[in-house]
């Protein structure tokens, strides 16, 4: 099969009463989607049985998840549990100052120890991609790759983001907007790739408040209503 992808940009929200992420033919239930792992104040103990440091610095800080990273390479902590099928990452996150991008995170991936690298993984992150993107891709080849100057981004702001994929129609939600779902033709086998991930790219970054959730979720028919 041909890897490509149909990348899907429309105007929509994540609304916080109805707890629904409304994306292009699929309606996705938050609050319904159960929880894999779920981690709110990290310490360093919860820390140490939970993640493993696979490249830059890491280390618990106030509750947060640190993450230093100078050089121009994936800085990465990677989950010692799989969490296999359509899940998404939610989770608060900001940049420490003078730090001022890429907030990165990964799910349904793989860690290639001979190479000491990601192996195949779903990536997501604000203000990437060197000219302050938002984007999704995959790895390892990064033939899959959709990304926006949509976003404007705050550094040293704390985001509530959320990150994931439906057989290969990923989105990634930031303060409850959508911005950025794009779909996968040659989407990852979810059955056998379960390791989620945080990575700094040349950047320094926090993070808490880490849910990871199995995707319930329902078809979505939408319509237009006549306006004349």
């Amino acid at each position: 099969m041909i890897k490509s992808f149909i990348l899907i940009l429309i105007i929509s929200t994540y609304t916080m009463g109805q707890n629904t992420i409304r994306l292009a033919w699929k309606e996705i239930f938050v609050e319904q989607s159960d929880i894999l792992y779920q981690s709110n104040e990290i310490t360093k103990e919860n820390f140490a049985k939970d993640w493993d440091i696979k490249s830059g610095e890491w280390k618990v800080e106030n509750g947060w998840l640190t993450g230093k990273n100078p050089e121009n390479a994936p800085g990465m902590v990677v989950s010692k549990g799989d969490y296999f099928g359509n899940v998404m990452i939610e989770f608060e996150a900001r940049n420490v100052l003078p730090s001022t991008h890429d907030i990165d995170v990964m799910w349904n991936g793989t860690w290639d120890d001979k190479l000491n690298k990601r192996g195949i993984a779903y990536v997501a992150g604000v203000q990437g991609w060197w000219e302050g993107k938002v984007g999704i891709e995959k790895s390892p080849e990064y033939k899959f790759l959709s990304a926006t100057q949509i976003f404007k981004y705050e550094p040293g702001k704390t985001y509530k983001i959320i990150a994931g994929s439906v057989d290969g129609h990923c989105f990634i939600v930031v303060d409850g907007k959508i911005v950025l779902e794009t779909t996968d033709l040659d989407p990852i086998d979810v059955t056998k790739y379960g390791k989620v991930g945080f990575e700094a790219y040349a950047s320094w970054i926090q993070v808490k408040n880490i849910k990871v959730r199995k995707i319930n979720w329902k078809p979505l028919s939408l319509r237009y209503e006549k306006q004349f």
